[in-house]
């Protein structure tokens, strides 16, 4: 196949129960305030001194500096985001609200920094094969777009129904589906062979509530839905590695450059859109909302 090796009938199966567990522990726990403690807090803790110690281990595919940063900057997006949510007042200093849009760029550019240093790459890394080429550095430009067009954060508001979610009325379709673009051509890039589910399955599992569940709520499913898998991938990782189920990359370099290409010129649209935006409506991006005249945005700000 063009993206991956065969994928076969019980792993595609697979990659729909993967989605549908993600889906459903983060709407658990975004129902329940000490469920989340206990999977966000009181399990990565034990986890990590009695699980990840053996199975997260230099030479394993989840044993490196990024999979170790990753699952405790996506915990600490989700225990803050908790913080913001139910502390009284903290959703109204402007200060804290820096927060999200914090944390949220820091993990996108640690995977820039993987991108461009996985640019040097050509063979196997960590037990996994990568291939490095000028996909590496169009996917790292992507990825710094990603951040620069991160907007609105000054909007962040805590919703009055009974799951309090941290809602973002500027964060809107068109740059979540850059965000998606650029992070699957990431992975797939620099975890190839984890991509059918690290990559995909992962982004839809949030990406689908954003969108059908609950709008304007997408960085509180991105953080939950990415510690949750990685907390799983770090403590049974040869589910993604050598089960059955797993599904490798092609390593097409044809298909690296289009992925590339593609979040590259997706997120290249929205940086020029919000210039548009900036310039036409004398907005600045630091302080205002940009996006406050678009019918989603006022879909998302109606909760208040």
């Amino acid at each position: 196949m063009f993206f991956f090796e065969q994928i076969t009938w019980y792993s595609g199966l697979m990659w729909f129960v993967v989605v549908a567990g993600l889906i459903l522990v983060n709407e658990l726990t975004r129902a329940n305030k000490w469920f989340s403690l206990f999977v966000y807090l009181a399990l990565p803790l034990t986890l990590t001194y009695t699980v990840w110690v053996y199975t997260a281990v230099p030479g394993t595919s989840v044993g490196t500096w990024f999979a170790w940063t990753k699952v405790y900057s996506a915990l600490a997006g989700c225990l803050g985001f908790m913080a913001l949510r139910y502390f009284k007042g903290w959703a109204q200093n402007k200060y804290l609200l820096l927060f999200p849009p914090l944390i949220l760029s820091v993990n996108i550019l640690e995977a820039v920094v993987r991108d461009f240093q996985c640019y040097s790459y050509n063979g196997f890394v960590d037990g996994m094969m990568i291939v490095g080429g000028s996909w590496n550095i169009m996917n790292g430009i992507a990825g710094i777009l990603n951040i620069i067009t991160i907007s609105g954060w000054i909007g962040i508001f805590i919703g009055k129904d009974k799951y309090k979610d941290m809602l973002w009325p500027d964060m809107l379709w068109f740059w979540i589906i850059a965000y998606d673009l650029w992070n699957f051509a990431y992975v797939y890039n620099c975890v190839p062979d984890h991509a059918f589910y690290a990559g995909a399955a992962l982004l839809v599992s949030c990406t689908i509530p954003a969108f059908f569940i609950k709008k304007g709520a997408w960085l509180q499913h991105r953080a939950q839905t990415l510690a949750i898998w990685v907390m799983f991938a770090m403590s049974f990782p040869a589910f993604i590695d050598t089960s059955r189920f797993a599904v490798k990359s092609s390593h097409n370099t044809t298909a690296l450059w289009m992925l590339s290409f593609i979040a590259l010129a997706a997120n290249i649209g929205v940086f020029v859109y919000n210039i548009y935006k900036i310039r036409k409506y004398k907005r600045n991006p630091l302080r205002d909302e940009l996006h406050s005249d678009l019918s989603g945005y006022n879909e998302v700000a109606a909760n208040k």
